[in-house]
């Protein structure tokens, strides 16, 4: 049975998801801000999180952040605000997936079941899991990723993306197709949500940030 972290300041909020996740088979855990979350997290282990932006004390973005540091939960945030601006800065603390208040429970579900499905599945090109590329080495068992024998911490999301391009090395993916592969669907419908995670992809590849190339008006592909 997985177990959901819900994070939210609203009470009501927190019993309609809850109902939900319950009917749907999952054990749920509630905190009422974002430093209830990090404390909970800090004695707990979850398989996911679904939390609020905006609380008193500690807000969403800061809370994922802070968590992230010490563990690789998915998080799926909750927020009135929808702009661009703010998914693409939920992106870069470390967030799984955005839902925009107000939203469909149901929708929420599915959006449960295909982050916690793409974060435990990985596809290893060896019988030890381990895949080297040059000085890139990926431990698909591990679940860890370094770089000229340096470690790159990857959140979750990151890695899924990785092992896309690299099970697909030399296809040329578009950006709906990454999207529908690593979310599962088309989970905000923007050409820079692809770009905005594959540029924080890159950033922490080192020398191996090369081989993900963009092909100009299609997509990117992965080239050793």
């Amino acid at each position: 049975m997985s177990k959901i972290l819900m994070v939210d300041d609203e009470p009501d909020i927190i019993t309609l998801i809850s109902r939900y996740a319950k009917r749907e088979g999952y054990e749920v855990m509630t905190a009422e801000d974002g430093r209830q979350a990090i404390e909970a997290c800090q004695k707990e282990d979850f398989d996911i999180i679904i939390m609020d932006v905006m609380m008193p004390d500690t807000d969403g973005f800061t809370a994922c952040k802070k968590i992230k540091e010490f563990k690789d939960i998915p998080v799926i945030m909750l927020s009135a605000r929808g702009t661009e601006f703010d998914k693409l800065f939920g992106f870069e603390v470390g967030v799984d997936d955005y839902v925009t208040k107000p939203f469909s429970p149901m929708e929420l579900m599915a959006r449960i079941k295909a982050v916690l499905s793409r974060s435990r599945i990985y596809t290893p090109d060896t019988d030890n899991g381990k895949i080297i590329i040059g000085g890139l080495e990926i431990d698909t068992f591990g679940i860890t990723v370094t770089v000229d024998g340096v470690k790159s911490e990857l959140t979750a999301k990151e890695f899924a993306l990785l092992m896309l391009f690299v099970n697909n090395r030399g296809a040329v993916l578009s950006r709906d197709k990454i999207l529908n592969e690593v979310w599962g669907y088309d989970s905000f419908g923007v050409d820079r949500t692809v770009d905005w995670q594959i540029k924080l992809l890159r950033n922490k590849l080192g020398t191996a940030r090369n081989c993900i190339k963009s092909v100009r008006g299609v997509g990117y592909k992965f080239e050793a």
